[in-house]
This record gives structure tokens, sequence and C-alpha cells, in this order.
């Protein structure tokens, strides 16, 4: 018994004795590997994921489909002055030489978008208005000379020409897919510091009566458009157009947050008019109309603020000859409900120039039908839009 014990505590002493040798100089001998579980990787790929994504790889391919379809448009106007009495002076011609007081060449620059691969360029109104020359220079660096197709101030849209032919031309979105909060784009030429895209949401669908153009329906965003961005696009986050920017809101020249563009239902009508007539051809009813106030309604004695009171008719005019008076409140066009002014204005530029249709009048407390025959809205003059162009 003795003998075993003392085997048992050499052997014991001798084990000791390895561990610490061990654990002094090879203390990596003692450390366990811990236990894994070997999970099956369910990830999409890295490249893949960002492929498939909604957001197409942040928003660079809807920006690569979209900007080769942006060009930039430069555009020249001479400005006629009248001879200055004193250019005869010799004096006078030695100080400020002999071309003052003459022509001089002043320049513009805005955007614009290729929406036919024949040439046909969107652009507004505002950017080619009165110009001599027009330059655009497209996405992949060529720069070509351009014709003037057709405007419409009323909109502040026009429609300019290359001839060139196979390029790249956006596609058109579908602006009833569009909610306020959904992501979109702005491609133009700020500054003239080059293509340029800014990303922001949809602020407001519908914007009107902000005394821009006469047939307003503007898309509000938050991207940020600049002087130069006049006529480039809004597109979704999948590269489509949804609508032609136009104006911003500013005090200083610069992007508050406020930009608002022409709708894509807008100017497909318009570019397809252009195109196909060299103008827009609009209805017109020949009057003045004002919106319902509540103080005009209680003066008028009315139990709704709807319709939109005729303050004026254009003597020899359609409304005139079917019979319209001042005062009357309008409260349908083509059995169509006449909510305001600017739905009003909306309704008569779809009617035919020629065709005849029922208008509905409230006058003196009693509703009144009346046939009128529409006439062709007369070219109105385009105001100066605050976007610094």
């Amino acid at each position: 018994m003795r003998r075993l014990w003392l085997l048992f505590a050499q052997t014991v002493t001798v084990a000791l004795a390895l561990w610490f040798i061990v654990a002094t100089l090879k203390p990596e001998w003692l450390v366990r590997e811990p236990s894994t579980v070997r999970l099956e990787s369910t990830s999409v790929p890295i490249q893949e994921a960002i492929t498939g994504a909604d957001h197409s790889s942040g928003y660079r391919q809807a920006s690569q489909r979209a900007m080769p379809a942006v060009v930039n448009i430069f555009t020249t106007k001479e400005a006629k002055q009248q001879p200055h009495p004193l250019n005869n002076d010799p004096l006078f011609r030695r100080f400020f030489g002999d071309g003052f007081g003459q022509d001089e060449r002043q320049f513009s620059l805005g955007s614009g978008v290729i929406v036919s691969a024949e040439g046909y360029i969107l652009t507004n109104n505002h950017v080619v208005e009165a110009a001599n020359e027009i330059e655009v220079a497209l996405a992949d660096g060529r720069k070509v000379s351009a014709k003037l197709v057709g405007t419409d101030p009323e909109t502040d849209l026009a429609v300019i020409k290359v001839d060139l032919r196979n390029l790249p031309s956006i596609t058109l979105g579908r602006l009833e897919n569009i909610k306020v909060g959904d992501v979109v784009l702005a491609i133009g030429n700020p500054f003239g510091v080059g293509q340029t895209v800014t990303m922001g949401i949809v602020s407001a669908l519908g914007r009107n009566h902000l005394g821009i153009n006469t047939f307003e329906n503007f898309i509000q965003t938050d991207a940020a458009i600049n002087p130069g961005n006049s006529g480039g696009a809004l597109v979704d986050t999948q590269g489509h157009l949804l609508g032609i920017n136009t104006a911003i809101y500013s005090r200083s020249g610069g992007s508050l947050g406020i930009g608002f563009a022409i709708p894509v239902t807008t100017v497909k009508t318009v570019m397809e008019s252009i195109i196909r007539n060299g103008q827009v051809v609009r209805g017109w009813i020949g009057v003045e109309p004002q919106d319902i106030t509540p103080e005009l309604a209680d003066s008028f004695g009315l139990q709704k603020t709807s319709g939109t009171i005729i303050a004026g008719v254009l003597k020899g005019g359609p409304a005139d000859k079917a019979g319209v008076k001042p005062g009357d409140i309008l409260l349908s066009v083509a059995d169509k409900p006449v909510p305001d002014t600017i739905s009003m204005l909306n309704l008569v530029a779809q009617l035919t120039p020629g065709d005849k249709v029922k208008v509905t009048v409230l006058r003196k407390s009693r509703e009144t039908q009346l046939d009128l025959t529409v006439g062709k809205r007369p070219r109105m003059k385009q105001p100066k839009l605050p976007d610094g162009e």
C-alpha cells in the first residue's frame, strides 16, 4: 500500500512539473479550440443584391439610363442698341472704341431632354425664347446646331430639333404611379458647371395658383434645381422621365429646396401637338374668370364656393355670342363640373376649336344652360420665370 501511494505521488509530481513547464514555455498548447457551428450562408452576393435592388445601385443605374438623353443648351440673342450720338467724336472713340452702342450678343444657358432618336429635344420656352442661335451639347461631347420646332409659352415648353439620328432618348414615366415621398433625380447643367445629378423626393403633386404659367399642374421637389437646370429632366428611380424642371422658389437665386417641374402628362400632350402642328391648339371661350372667395360667396348669396365667377366677357367672343354675361357663375363646361378657375382653364383648353358644347351658369340664383361654339385660344406671351436664367 505504501509503495502504491509513493508511485501515485511521484506520478502527480511529474505531471504537475510537466504542466508547469508547458504552461510557461508553450501556453498555446493548453488553449482549447472553441466549438463552432457552421451556418450555411443564404445571403445574395453583394453585386447581385445591388443590381436587383429597388434603389438600382444607389440610383446609379437610373442616372446612367437618363443622363445620355439630357443635353446642355446654349442660346445666343442679338441685343440691338441705338447708336450713341458721340460715336463720331474722335476723342470719344479714342476712349470707348468704335463699337459703343452697337449690337451686342447675349448668351444664356439651359438644359434639354432628347425625347426621340430622330433628334427632337424638349426644353423650356424661356430657355430658347427669342434666340437667334441654338447650340446643343450632347452628353458624349458632341456639339451641334439646333432649330426651333415650336413653343408653348403658356406651359413654358418648347421643342427643338438637331439633324442627328440614333440619339439616346429618354423613356416617359407614368405619373399616376408617383406619390408624395417618392425619390426623384434632377439632371441638368446648373451654373454651367457641367451635367449634374441631384436627388430629392416628391414634395407635392398638382401645385397650381403659383402665377408661373397659365396652365399649372407642377410636381414640387426638393431635389436641388439651380439656374441652368431649366429644361432638364426630373426622373424616377428607374430613369424614366417624370417632368421637365422649370422654376424654383428662391430669394437668393440658388436652390432653397422648392423646385417645380412640368409633369410628363402635360409634356407629352404639348410635345406631340408642337411636333404635329408647330404649336399647341387649345379651346377658348373669351372670358375673364375669377375664383369665388368666401366674401364673394356671401355677397352673391351662394351656399357653396365651387365654380368660377365671370368677371368679364370679351365682346364678340364665343361666350358673348352664347349669351354669357359678367356676373354669371360658371358651374360646368361640356357636362364637367368647374370647381375653380384653374380647372375651368384646363377644361376649356382641352376642347377642340369649332366644337359646340353646353355650359351651365348660375344667374340670379337660377341655373341656365347655354350652347357655346368653342374658339381657338390666342397665343399668350410668357413672363420671365424666377430661376435666374
